[in-house]
């Protein structure tokens, strides 16, 4: 790029930090209504509570923001390369996206929309296509050189679902064709897909893998999202749990991810989850109590009540079998039986400063759930000394949040 072509782009800073989600709103609505085949590719759910085009803005004004040297958004680029990877987003489709996100410029923008900003952002945009088609080719060719890996979809048996709590089941995925599983790092998703008849479109979804790996199965624990007066209920969550049985097959993406745990390190280790944020960390939990890690281990999770608490037992098993982990959970409300009961139970949304122990700034922590439950911890955290590469998060759907 020309300087004066990144001098145009950084010019529209303030425009898209105003109108962002106006531009990206306009573009996914273009895109999918002259492109219909990519409804496959996109989660609708994510259309319509604006998540995906809040998301798609953030990133676009990072990309402006540091158009001088992008290798800064290395982090935000890794990650967004392991989703697209997970849909199996191919280089056919930034042509599709680039000729559509520059179209949408400049219908939203108007006059604003000069011919010489349009072909500064078309170059822009050609520079980030081909990092991300980079990156992904790389993540491709990593997952076929792995022993029982693959690309794109692959038919996988239902062979066993497992109620966990009142909201989350299990279902344990093998390959129709008999073969291995590619391996996994602790805390990656992988990605299914299903046909929503109600829709006409196939779905994909992420779902955390949430056991220590095996090379026969993997193993995904989907919360049913019920809907409310905000929000509709999940369509493909509640496929999963009302219509599929045991011997249905779904199509599924390697593993992806880069919200992952290093068995290797020695420093104590605290896993903080909210709800069903818990499923990563249970296989990082996992990974390491099998694997005979005489790590430190701090378990902490919060959820409504008892009945919707997942892996409560497994976590005693894990915690028995490695002899210190130190569990602490949260519920809404407790009843007077359960305080009696249960050892480091309280009563309220998961809170650092009641936990009967330290925070200890030398420590890796792992915090998964809901954007604000994240922000939270994030800054208790910092708050207390923590520094931020010793803390690691996962934020379910499009990633919005922002953290300092």
């Amino acid at each position: 790029m020309t300087i004066q072509q990144k001098d145009l782009v950084k010019a529209t800073v303030p425009v898209l930090k105003e109108n962002g989600v106006v531009l990206t709103t306009h573009f996914y609505n273009r895109m999918l209504s002259q492109n219909p085949e990519l409804r496959n590719v996109f989660n609708s759910g994510n259309q319509h509570n604006s998540l995906q085009p809040t998301a798609l803005a953030m990133a676009v004004l990072a990309y402006a923001e540091n158009i001088d040297d992008p290798s800064v958004l290395k982090n935000a680029v890794n990650r967004i390369a392991n989703k697209h990877v997970s849909l199996d987003i191919r280089p056919e489709h930034y042509a599709i996206v680039g000729k559509h996100l520059l179209a949408s410029i400049g219908e939203v923008l108007g006059d604003a929309a000069t011919p010489e900003l349009v072909d500064a952002w078309a170059v822009a945009y050609d520079q980030l296509a081909r990092i991300f088609i980079g990156a992904e080719a790389d993540l491709y060719s990593g997952s076929i050189a792995k022993e029982g890996g693959w690309t794109g979809w692959r038919p996988f048996i239902i062979k066993k679902k497992v109620r966990e709590s009142k909201e989350i089941t299990s279902f344990y995925l093998y390959p129709s064709d008999g073969g291995k599983v590619r391996s996994f790092l602790p805390g990656q998703y992988i990605s299914v897909r299903l046909f929503l008849p109600e829709i006409n479109v196939f779905q994909p979804r992420q779902y955390s893998l949430s056991s220590a790996y095996n090379d026969s199965y993997y193993r995904i624990s989907v919360k049913r999202e019920a809907g409310n007066n905000l929000k509709p209920e999940g369509l493909v969550s509640n496929r999963l749990h009302h219509h599929l049985k045991e011997g249905d097959v779904i199509e599924v993406a390697p593993p992806a991810g880069d919200f992952t745990f290093d068995i290797n390190k020695e420093s104590p280790v605290f896993y903080i989850s909210g709800g069903v944020g818990v499923t990563p960390l249970f296989s990082m939990l996992e990974t390491l109590v099998k694997a005979g890690s005489d790590r430190e281990i701090t378990w902490i999770h919060g959820a409504r009540h008892p009945e919707v608490h997942a892996f409560k037992h497994a976590v005693a098993e894990l915690s028995d079998h490695h002899g210190g982990v130190d569990v602490h959970t949260f519920y809404d409300e407790i009843e007077l039986e359960e305080a009696d009961n249960e050892d480091n139970l309280y009563e309220g949304f998961v809170d650092l400063e009641k936990l009967n122990k330290s925070i200890e700034p030398g420590a890796d922590y792992y915090i998964c759930g809901p954007a604000p439950f994240i922000k939270k911890h994030h800054e208790f955290l910092r708050s207390k000394g923590v520094e931020k590469s010793s803390i690691h998060f996962e934020e379910f759907g499009p990633s919005i949040l922002i953290v300092n």
